[in-house]
């Protein structure tokens, strides 16, 4: 029997050796693994001397990082015709529980994000839905005839809108650009068309000085206000991005060492274990310590997309896509938020910032395109 005929009976035979391999058969990509399991261990690294070497916050952050890593292997088992299935319903779920805040949420400093359920604890319902609307949007063009014709897009807009603005409502911005660029990401990718591209281009061009105006908090104005002149208020408001931009500068290219940066342990840097441990990285490690993490960062992303582009279905190509993307959405916005190119609307930096249930999503995401790459159909080439 020939290797073509051999094939033919059984597709799995095309991978080859790969498909005998103990990764493969976990549906692991090492590739990906790897490159995630490199942040976590320079992010832990730069943890230990930002929190001022409390080995506690290391050790409570390995934890999270472990149940993050265990949640990605169980979801790596799992055939993307499986997430297909319970798109809708995981979407509904998820989209009530959001109303649920809005009435019976817990306040933490002044926002309503949390809901206390019984036996389960406080959590964010927020950050399932960053995995379950790009879910629900792919669900929906793996349905309909591409490109998307007009009625497509205003319900796929509507999907979008309705979580995007209750998040927004607890309030809770930075999240809610988060969760909306997961789904419009999906719409990109279904094939709009440059024109279509355009008018909306222009549409947000007007909106950005209504939504100032009209749309955002006072709060929320501040920052933007900040954003462009810091000095003018340098004790209140734009304290944080002075001082990040001082900690980041006078690290140079090589850095002042780890433990020995003085912003942070100084405590002139605010949150420098959390939102802002990139500007702990540039001061103790320089611009060779940023290169390296921007690297990695890089590598996950393109190892997402080359996930993506194998897959061999609209569904898992449009999901594939719209994780990896926001991933690097994740490190754009808070890469430009500590340097100043951005307000800042607290996104923790992927992997490094100390906290678990972003890195618990972001690793679910992962176990989400290892499940696309391993379960993908596999033809006889």
């Amino acid at each position: 029997m020939s290797e073509l005929t051999r094939r033919a009976i059984n597709p799995r035979f095309a991978l080859g050796t790969q498909e005998r391999t103990l990764a493969w058969r976990l549906h692991i990509d090492v590739p990906l693994l790897v490159g995630a399991l490199m942040v976590c261990c320079l992010g832990l690294f730069v943890l230990y001397s930002a929190s001022g070497e409390d080995m506690d916050s290391v050790i409570r952050q390995v934890i999270r990082l472990g149940i993050g890593f265990t949640a990605m292997l169980i979801i790596a088992q799992i055939p993307p015709r499986t997430f297909r299935y319970w798109a809708l319903p995981a979407f509904a779920v998820v989209t009530v529980l959001l109303v649920l805040v809005l009435f019976f949420g817990t306040v933490v400093n002044g926002a309503q994000r949390w809901l206390a359920i019984p036996g389960l604890g406080v959590f964010q319902p927020s950050e399932l839905m960053k995995l379950s609307l790009p879910v629900m949007v792919a669900w929906y063009f793996s349905k309909v005839v591409l490109p998307p014709r007009w009625h497509d897009i205003v319900i796929s807009l509507i999907i979008v809108g309705v979580p995007s603005f209750l998040i927004a409502n607890q309030p809770d911005l930075g999240t809610s650009i988060l969760v909306g660029m997961s789904g419009l990401i999906v719409l990109f990718f279904a094939g709009l068309s440059w024109r279509i591209l355009s008018a909306a281009g222009l549409l947000t061009v007007i909106a950005i000085p209504l939504m100032y105006m009209f749309v955002l908090e006072p709060y929320q104005r501040r920052r933007v206000d900040t954003l462009f002149n810091p000095e003018a208020d340098p004790l209140g408001a734009g304290w944080n991005i002075i001082q990040s931009t001082i900690a980041m500068g006078s690290g140079g290219l090589m850095g002042k060492g780890w433990l020995n940066g003085t912003q942070s342990r100084l405590d002139f840097l605010p949150e420098s274990s959390t939102d802002f441990i990139l500007a702990v990285i540039g001061e103790e490690f320089g611009l060779l310590g940023i290169v390296v993490l921007l690297s990695l960062y890089i590598f996950i992303v393109g190892r997402g997309l080359f996930i993506s582009w194998q897959a061999k279905e609209t569904f898992s190509r449009l999901l594939g896509v719209s994780l990896s993307l926001t991933f690097c959405i994740y490190v754009v916005v808070n890469m430009g938020m500590v340097s100043g190119i951005l307000p800042v609307v607290g996104v923790p930096l992927p992997l490094v910032s100390y906290g678990g249930t972003s890195a618990i999503t972001l690793l679910t995401g992962f176990g989400i395109l290892m499940s696309i790459h391993t379960h993908r159909r596999l033809l006889p080439h």
